[in-house]
């Protein structure tokens, strides 16, 4: 897919590393739309740098869980751009949740981001997509997939379901409707992170460093430009998926 002139909604595409998405469709001369929740202040900062390198930047306030709220934002999309061509699913709560629990709210919250929020997104807009002739989809899932953290059960399970509605979604929409994921791994710190832990999350990939935002955008227009790819998914993570293996077995080398 040739991305000038494209229309692209990037979810979550305010802040982070949806927001380096969101810039690079721009750069590429894709036009823009920035859906957030509550970042409306950043949304606005990122349509002003999209609209600096030349194109066409809408930001929609928009609870993806909320399938009202979803439609709202199709709408607007509609009568703005006539529908989309690219569609990044990057919006995410990062919520802690540890088993058993007595509080079933971030489950609640932070399942219906990744997986309902995903899905409402794409069945909203797949029929003006269709109708423009086909296009992508690109979902940002994490190392959690196939690793579980501990104390992130709902996260972990919420990008696992993500990324089994991405091979679903390809087969659904295929031919027409190519859909692929990429997976991060450290590419931007919390802001809690000290020079100690930061060395050592560093220390955990085979690059033994950290990435950044614009190493997974780089990794989305890849996926947006390879039109003979799809359901699959690619790691961002400078190798830290294979990282134990550096490191000392007690066992002795494999």
């Amino acid at each position: 897919m040739e991305l000038k002139g494209k229309v692209a909604l990037v979810t979550g595409g305010a802040v982070r590393v949806g927001k380096a998405i969101t810039l690079m469709l721009a750069e590429a001369g894709a036009h823009v739309v920035v859906n957030y929740n509550t970042s409306a202040q950043p949304a606005q900062e990122t349509v002003a740098a999209a609209q600096a390198l030349g194109v066409d930047a809408l930001a929609i306030r928009c609870d993806v869980a909320d399938y009202e709220d979803v439609q709202a934002m199709t709408q607007q999309i509609l009568e703005r751009f006539g529908g989309v061509d690219i569609i990044v699913n990057s919006a995410s709560l990062f919520g802690k949740l540890t088993v058993p629990t007595d509080d079933l709210t971030t489950w609640r919250r932070v399942t219906r981001i990744s997986i309902d929020g995903a899905f409402f997104v794409v069945n909203a807009l797949a029929h003006a997509m269709l109708a423009r002739g086909g296009g992508a989809i690109v979902n940002i899932v994490d190392l959690s997939v196939w690793q579980p953290w501990p104390g992130f059960t709902a996260h972990a399970v919420g990008k696992a379901g993500l990324m089994a509605l991405t091979q679903q979604l390809a087969l659904e929409l295929a031919p027409t409707i190519r859909v692929n994921a990429v997976a991060p791994g450290p590419v931007l710190p919390p802001d809690d992170y000290d020079e100690q832990r930061l060395a050592a999350v560093a220390a955990r990939t085979l690059l033994e460093r950290w990435g950044q935002p614009e190493d997974v955008a780089q990794a989305v227009k890849y996926l947006l430009s390879a039109d003979y790819v799809t359901g699959e998914v690619i790691s961002v993570d400078g190798g830290e998926r294979h990282g134990f293996r550096k490191r000392r077995w007690p066992w002795g080398t494999p």
